[in-house]
């Protein structure tokens, strides 16, 4: 069984809802309201070179019935979007100034799902590495499908090779503006070719919508000193940095991996993750490390550093010192009491302290 290990993923929807309409209880005959709509992608980056979706369509259904955008830029009526060159706050639009009834909708996002070695489509690119112009050699292509489908209303469905990525949950178009993220967890959420299957499988329940009106950002550089006491204690030569984000009050000692199972005891499991990425000047040296979370409810949290990110298996439970054969995982160092505004960068480094640049 061929395992790929990976870091979370986040995918960014945002939607701009403007009032374009109003009516009034004293009027008779009051008009409709609409908003525009706008939708955009991002994430949070996989420990994989591309994540490759290929976006179909937009669907937006109530009881009303269902409204489909189509996302297509080219002529293969596909959107192709690297969800890794979107890190942290960038987005990538969708769908951008739609008209919209204001209401309560369920959103679904079909995509081509493709199962074989073809960059026209949905791929993952793994194991490559870049030239001096910043290009990927070599590597694996492999195809990416989402085991959901079923339609939610629309265009495009029906289509052969169509996946569906349905957010459940409901949410309010209202008067004024309006903005959503969904939050794309790939740590448990995106699966590597196994078994007989010769491609990657996303599956739809690793998303989740927010308001972005209530959101913020957290954004900091690791200190040297930090990763190289990780990898001191790690030992190895193999490492992976990534910081991982947990719930208020999370102790160093408690904070899990991710997994599918539960964990025991006073162990928690992290929210997401992020890639600790190098900070690079015009003539490709190394000035730092950073890392950045683009969508975070506002909120207290706690932070947790690893250099192992690439042992940390969504379908076993990673340890520190592990009794079976699997590899070591754990978080060296962490942060505390690191609070989220609406709207704003919350700047925390490992460890606090530390300058960055002196």
């Amino acid at each position: 069984m061929k395992q790929v290990k990976l870091t979370t993923l986040s995918i960014a929807i945002t939607a701009g809802i403007i009032l374009s309409g109003c009516g009034s209880d004293s009027d008779p005959s009051p008009e409709i309201e609409f908003g525009k709509f706008t939708l955009g992608v991002s994430d949070n980056p996989a420990d994989a070179n591309i994540v490759n979706i290929a976006f179909k369509q937009v669907v937006l259904k109530n009881s009303e019935g269902s409204i489909s955008f189509d996302v297509a830029v080219g002529e293969d009526g596909l959107q192709h979007v690297d969800l890794l060159s979107v890190q942290g706050q960038d987005v990538a639009t969708l769908v951008s100034g739609q008209s919209v009834v204001v209401g309560e909708y369920q959103m679904c996002i079909y995509m081509q799902n493709n199962e074989i070695s073809d960059t026209d489509s949905s791929y993952v690119l793994s194991g490559a590495t870049k030239d001096d112009n910043g290009e990927y050699v070599g590597g694996v292509v492999e195809g990416l499908v989402t085991n959901s489908n079923g339609s939610c209303g629309g265009v495009g469905a029906d289509e052969d090779n169509t996946g569906r990525l349905f957010f459940n949950k409901a949410f309010t178009i209202a008067a004024g503006n309006n903005a959503f993220v969904a939050e794309f967890n790939l740590s448990q959420g995106l699966q590597g070719p196994h078994g007989n299957k010769e491609y990657w499988t996303l599956k739809p329940t690793s998303v989740q919508l927010v308001n972005s009106a209530d959101v913020g950002a957290i954004a900091g550089q690791i200190s040297p000193e930090t990763m190289i006491n990780c990898e001191t204690n790690a030992g190895g030569s193999d490492f992976s940095p990534a910081v991982y984000l947990y719930p208020s009050a999370t102790a160093l000692e408690d904070m899990a991996d991710f997994r599918t199972a539960a964990n025991v005891l006073t162990q928690v499991a992290p929210i997401t993750s992020a890639r600790v990425n190098p900070i690079e000047d015009s003539e490709g040296n190394t000035l730092g490390y950073d890392y950045e979370f683009g969508f975070v409810v506002a909120d207290t949290y706690s932070l947790g550093y690893t250099c192992l990110a690439q042992n940390d298996d969504p379908e076993a439970a990673n340890i520190r010192d592990p009794q079976d054969g699997t590899a070591a995982f754990f978080i060296d160092s962490a942060e505390q009491e690191v609070a989220v505004a609406v709207d704003e960068t919350t700047t925390r480094h490992f460890p606090e302290s530390f300058l960055p640049g002196e």
